[in-house]
């Protein structure tokens, strides 16, 4: 069964990870916001899971050299070849002339 959080719950799980993830990297939240290029205050409220822009938060892992994190949230769809068949439009044939008897 899939385990259903709060958007709060979410934002509490992503900022305790954001923290371990610069701590383990050895650097503190002044240096992750400068080297992001965001507010001090940005990365604090982030990793507090008081929310925060789409925007601070990739700039953010781009700064953690996580920016892979961003592709496991929308994988590239892929169309299997039996949707293809399915959404292909019927082949039209030319229509054989009306006087076919003078052939």
């Amino acid at each position: 069964m899939i385990e259903s959080k709060t958007v709060r719950e979410w934002e509490a799980v992503l900022g305790e990870q954001l923290r371990d993830l610069r701590l383990r990297q050895n650097i503190d939240q002044r240096q992750l916001a400068e080297q992001a290029g965001v507010a001090l205050n940005a990365v604090k409220n982030l990793e507090a899971g008081k929310g925060s822009t789409v925007v601070t938060l990739i700039k953010v892992l781009r700064a953690l050299g996580r920016a892979d994190w961003l592709a496991t949230l929308a994988p590239p769809v892929s169309i299997s070849p039996l949707q293809m068949l399915k959404t292909r439009s019927i082949r039209q044939r030319a229509s054989k002339g009306k006087d076919s008897s003078n052939v």
